[in-house]
């Protein structure tokens, strides 16, 4: 391992099938006031909501609610929850949901007694909070697999005004106090949701195991959830309601963007950045936007990749080495991550999410990073976007 860090993540997790049971529990150590923030209503079908209301009553809390949060959460839905969250004077910010229900609960926390531009502030500048600010604390309730933002401190926001879709990664006092993890939960979610679920989990473990040439216990344990994503994916396609292979799901998209296999890494997060600025123009789905665009990313870095695509393909994807060249094994590489896209369902190019050849110049004015094994420019964006197409 590389590097010196330090490793500290305040989530307590619940997981299981009886893990909404510790929800009254989770939820009495804070105040009275509980502001409940959820998407466009499918937990009032699937009884989620019914379970989380009557801990919420149980525990003795006043509780009110900010629904329609949307995938891909904008600016003006924040200043709308930040509005409620003055005016209820809320204790905890309760978030019921994906990663973006979750974002969104982060983003109405650090913004609420903010006395100035939270985006300009905290998107734009990627300040934080300062210490004497006060953060109400998040909890959460998972109900789809993805992004891992029940145990990290990301939160994504657009502006649809200006186009931008910027993730702002806040502190340890941004993280879930707490969450709720019941792999049945996900079990309602429409395959295009769930497929998109598992293409962000792969791309978070991507764009952190494809960087750095030391030999990393990060890497290896990064090439474990990888493999179990993939198996667990198979049959999750053909039985979503298959237990032990959504609560590996569940468990691999926590691990894979909690920081820990992140740790000693310079990291990659050029494909994410990409897909924001999609998702800024197009609205599509950040998993599907990420499948859309990887194929064509990791082509385009072969070259400066090819030492990890190659073992990426002997140890992920079990491509045998006998009479290939590494350049070989690193083509296989990618050509197996390829093939598994289609497989599962996802995004094989970006013309399917609504982009257009005239976007293009706008969506290469994503913002890069550098970390990984290529620092691209805004030129080489163009050519991964038109050959994604």
């Amino acid at each position: 391992m590389l590097g010196n860090f330090i490793y500290y993540n305040p989530t307590k997790l619940y997981f299981g099938n009886q893990a909404a049971e510790n929800l009254v529990n989770a939820i009495s150590g804070y105040g009275k006031k509980v502001l409940l923030v959820y998407g466009g209503g499918s937990i009032k079908t699937n009884g989620i909501y019914d379970t989380v209301v009557n801990a919420l009553k149980a525990a003795g809390k006043d509780f009110t609610e900010v629904s329609g949060v949307m995938p891909n959460p904008t600016l003006e839905k924040v200043k709308e929850g930040v509005a409620v969250a003055r005016s209820c004077d809320a204790d905890l910010i309760l978030a019921v949901g994906g990663g973006s229900t979750i974002d969104y609960a982060k983003a109405v926390s650090a913004s609420t007694w903010y006395d100035g531009d939270a985006w300009e502030n905290f998107w734009v500048k990627q300040n934080e909070p300062a210490p004497d600010q006060r953060i109400i604390p998040v909890g959460a309730v998972l109900t789809l697999s993805g992004t891992g933002s029940e145990m990290n401190g990301g939160s994504v926001i657009t502006d649809e005004e200006t186009k931008m879709k910027l993730g702002k990664v806040f502190g340890y006092r941004l993280y879930p106090q707490f969450a709720i993890l019941n792999p049945e939960f996900t079990f309602s979610l429409p395959k295009n949701q769930m497929v998109a679920g598992m293409f962000d989990i792969m791309s978070h473990i991507l764009e952190q195991y494809f960087s750095g040439d030391d030999d990393s216990t990060s890497d290896y344990i990064s090439e474990g959830l990888m493999r179990s994503l993939i198996a667990s994916s198979r049959v999750a396609i053909k039985d979503p309601k298959n237990y032990e292979a959504r609560s590996n799901i569940m468990w691999i998209a926590t691990w894979a963007l909690n920081t820990l296999i992140g740790k000693g890494k310079t990291q990659d997060w050029e494909v994410h950045m990409i897909a924001h600025a999609i998702g800024a123009y197009t609205h599509a789905t950040h998993g599907m936007a990420l499948a859309g665009v990887s194929g064509a990313y990791y082509k385009f870095i072969m070259k400066a990749a090819q030492a990890r695509l190659a073992r990426f393909a002997r140890v992920v994807w079990d491509v045998p080495a006998d009479g290939k060249t590494e350049e070989d094994l690193a083509a296989a590489g990618v050509a197996a991550l390829e093939a598994w896209i289609k497989e599962i369902g996802a995004a094989s190019n970006i013309s399917v999410l609504g982009v257009t050849e005239d976007m293009i110049e706008d969506i290469a004015n994503a913002t890069l990073l550098g970390g990984g094994y290529k620092t691209l420019t805004r030129d080489d964006v163009i050519q991964i976007l038109k050959a994604s197409l």
